[in-house]
């Protein structure tokens, strides 16, 4: 009779399963029957231009709680809108952010690559680490690349599909788990990063509109932080290995050699290691100092270096990459060094077309104001409802990672929510710390199933090198579980640091 009931409980446990991951199977095939995201983002602006139309024919305004100037909708079908298409079509392009960043650095990494040199060091890496900790390597990385920028989405997901495969593990599944980290987790991180001043300075002048004299630093929500990086490596490592993986199967496509490296590859190894602690040292000598020449005073996070990050990483990857290509024999002159470059701009051409259409869709979503009036509108909803303490807090959560779905600048919505909902809350009782923290969680969650993420016609292009097929539906599909199970998870645990009273960070109380 009990082993009746224990396996009546394991069929029920099989059809949860199953249904469940019909439902991502049915997303992902959805999405993927739709046009080419091309297609996709071309259509979105002609979207854009008949709700922005829509929107200011029915004179629609919101006033900006921080300058107190009222915000219209902008039409794309008049004629200024129209004018702005024509003429911005190519600035839109060129100036979207993830096209130069993803160009100049592929410069490098093709020569690192074309060498042998990325190849070598991945071997060496799945000969030596223990297997079971990549997933949680990966996703801490993830994390980490949070100090550099916009250096994870670039180098960072492609490695982990790389590393995977070199495992025999689906290459879907090391995109995930990096992309977990590196957007998912974006609200967390092991160390300062470069957003946490631009959030702590939109916050302190939100703050002083109630207390004048109230300043933020930028370590308000380390404490918070630092809890949730632990948390997100245990549950993008859970979620990759118990949900993500067994979806995918098996990888049926070609894997790296597992065969050991020779003398001559060992020898170029210790050469590039060598080029690169050197590079690394001559680039702290010159940041680092205040009177250093990328330095130039000032705050390090605001300095030359932090700003042109992505050239630092360019030199990163080229130097070590023809140091090695030199010592095993691929790089006997600057022609073969140039080939290497051209051939990793060759596989971009794909995602150079796709960027295009998605730049287009982003600007003109930008400009039609579509994006802050919902947020804008959205606050105001939040604000009338009435709720209090941990409800208000989860509520206003679920409104920044519904909103997240609309605008991807991190700094463009909280300069929006931050005047509205950081008084609002000092008057509850709550210090702008947790208001910050709890904006963090929902910038972050919806950031791995949103085409409004600037990078994530990035990652459609990098899971497509594994099969043509892939398309928005397979990404959201993958990442849809990362995103439920982190939005539960981080509630449960901003909750209970609301209910314990914990700070959030240095000098930063939960209760005012």
């Amino acid at each position: 009779m009990s082993k009746e009931k224990v396996t009546t409980k394991e069929k029920k446990k099989k059809v949860k399963k199953s249904l469940f991951i019909r439902s991502l199977d049915t997303i992902e095939s959805i999405g993927n029957r739709m046009p080419h995201p091309a297609t996709l983002f071309a259509f979105f602006v002609l979207l854009i231009m008949i709700i922005s139309e829509i929107v200011v024919k029915s004179g629609i305004t919101a006033v900006h709680p921080g300058t107190g100037e009222t915000i219209h909708g902008v039409s794309l079908l008049s004629g200024d809108g129209l004018r702005w298409l024509y003429t911005h079509a190519t600035d839109n392009f060129v100036k979207f952010p993830p096209l130069g960043v993803v160009l100049v650095v592929m410069i490098g990494i093709g020569v690192a690559e074309g060498t042998g040199l990325i190849s070598a060091l991945l071997r060496q890496l799945v000969l030596g680490a223990p297997k079971r900790l990549i997933t949680a390597a990966v996703v801490t990385a993830g994390i980490l690349s949070h100090l550099a920028s916009s250096a994870g989405y670039v180098l960072l997901i492609p490695l982990g599909a790389m590393i995977f495969v070199a495992l025999k593990r689906h290459p879907m599944a090391g995109i995930a788990a990096a992309f977990c980290g590196v957007s998912g987790g974006f609200g967390a991180n092991f160390l300062i990063g470069s957003i946490d001043p631009i959030l702590a300075g939109l916050t302190e002048s939100a703050a002083q509109i109630i207390r004048p004299e109230m300043t933020i630093n930028p370590a308000v929500n380390f404490f918070f932080m630092l809890a949730s990086a632990i948390m997100i490596v245990i549950v993008g490592t859970f979620v990759t290995e118990k949900i993500v993986e067994p979806r995918l199967g098996k990888y049926e496509g070609t894997s790296e050699s597992f065969d050991q490296l020779t003398s001559i590859e060992r020898k170029g190894l210790r050469f590039a290691g060598l080029s690169m602690l050197v590079t690394f040292a001559i680039f702290l000598s010159i940041s680092v100092p205040v009177d250093g020449l990328l330095r130039n005073g000032g705050s390090f996070l605001a300095s030359p270096f932090m700003k042109g990050l992505i050239t630092f990483l360019f030199v990163f990857f080229l130097v070590p990459g023809t140091v090695y290509g030199i010592t095993i024999g691929t790089i006997r002159s600057d022609k073969e060094m140039v080939k290497h470059m051209t051939n990793s701009m060759k596989g971009l051409a794909g995602y150079i077309v796709l960027v295009f259409f998605a730049a287009q869709f982003v600007y003109c979503f930008k400009h039609s104001n579509l994006g802050v009036l919902l947020a804008i509108k959205g606050a105001e909803l939040l604000q009338s409802v009435g709720f209090t303490g941990i409800g208000l807090i989860v509520a206003f959560v679920i409104l920044s990672a519904f909103i997240n779905l609309f605008m991807g600048s991190a700094s463009a919505k909280w300069a929006i929510m931050a005047p509205i909902f950081v008084p609002m809350f000092m008057l509850l009782g709550w210090h702008p710390g947790i208001t910050q923290a709890a904006f963090r969680i929902g910038d972050s969650v919806t950031n791995i199933i949103t085409p409004m993420m600037s990078y994530f016609a990035l990652i459609v292009a990098f899971a497509q090198k594994y099969d043509e097929k892939y398309g928005i539906g397979t990404i959201i599909a993958t990442m849809l579980p990362y995103t439920v199970v982190l939005s539960i998870v981080w509630i449960i645990l901003i909750s209970i640091w609301m209910a314990i009273g914990l700070p959030t960070g240095p000098g930063a109380p939960i209760h005012m």
